[in-house]
């Protein structure tokens, strides 16, 4: 008997990436959330405005610095939010897991390790090729 191609995951299966990306949501969030907490509250007015200090240039650099990355990880981290929410879009349209490329399942593997994924690991190698030359 001749094994049935797959065209798209089970609903079971899709419940099962649903359950992987709902947690990866929340903790993307929560990460979000404290990114935001130091971007808006570096030299907020609690107890270390009222203590004596006395920065330095360099510690005015170093503050700002630490907010531009903070402001850098919470773009990607916002980025990566909407992916996620984008991949529970497809698990809902039952669209989930077939590579946007080729039309075949992307492998399980990959979208345990990468579930917001829209490419198989070959197509997205090609592309990249494409994009070199």
């Amino acid at each position: 008997m001749a094994e049935e191609v797959k065209t798209r995951y089970s609903d079971e299966e899709l419940a099962e990436f649903k359950a992987i990306i709902d947690e990866k949501l929340a903790a993307a969030r929560a990460e979000y959330d404290t990114l935001r907490h130091v971007i808006m509250h570096n030299g907020s007015n609690d107890i270390e405005d009222t203590s004596p200090s006395f920065k330095t240039v360099e510690d005015d650099g170093a503050n700002q610095l630490s907010k531009e990355e903070a402001s850098q990880l919470a773009q990607r981290q916002y980025k990566f939010i909407q992916n996620l929410e984008a991949a529970l879009v497809r698990i809902e349209n039952k669209t989930y897991g077939i590579c946007r490329e080729s039309g075949k399942l992307i492998p399980k593997e990959r979208l345990r390790l990468v579930p917001h994924a829209t490419l198989t690991v070959e197509a997205k190698e090609k592309l990249a090729k494409a994009g070199k030359k």
